[in-house]
């Protein structure tokens, strides 16, 4: 059967019929590899380059759950986006799924997922927040401060998600 196939294919193709490409389907790709979207660091600390190349100019060390944007992949590099808007490199291998966000201005954590929720706490700008769950409305995230202190965060107020 399958010869015959092949020859069905061969044949059309060769009558100039259009043949659809038959492809194996593909697994999921690995969560470091989706794609665009958001990672955070998931070694202890990892270094920030300029271009895909331990040779490149080394710029920051960001240490683990900084949230960076997936941009694109070459090889063991990936291009990213930080949260001031810089474009650079890191090793795909610094690179893991996403469990934390950082304030992006003066972010209020609040006992309820509401704008005049009662004030838990209030954190600076570039604080990293780990988010603790699903659960929370629409435009609100669960998050938790590592001081211990948790609590729902506007959305709006938090980059990285």
């Amino acid at each position: 059967m399958r010869g015959a196939r092949i020859a069905a294919v061969w044949c059309l193709a060769t009558a100039g019929a259009a043949v659809p490409a038959l492809a194996p389907a593909q697994p999921a790709a690995p969560a470091q590899e989706r794609g665009p979207g958001y990672r955070e660091i998931t070694s202890p600390a990892a270094i920030l380059y300029d271009g895909p190349s331990d040779r490149a100019r080394k710029l920051f060390i960001v240490v683990r759950g900084t949230p960076l944007e997936w941009l694109s992949a070459l090889n063991q590099w990936v291009k990213v986006r930080d949260m001031s808007g810089d474009v650079l490199w890191v090793h795909r291998d610094d690179l893991g799924e996403s469990r934390h966000v950082v304030a992006s201005t003066l972010a209020a954590l609040r006992r309820t997922a509401q704008p005049n929720g009662e004030l838990v706490v209030q954190v600076e700008r570039g604080v990293l927040l780990e988010v603790v769950g699903a659960g929370a409305p629409a435009g609100w995230l669960r998050v938790r401060h590592r001081g211990g202190a948790s609590g729902f965060v506007s959305a709006d107020e938090v980059w990285g998600r």
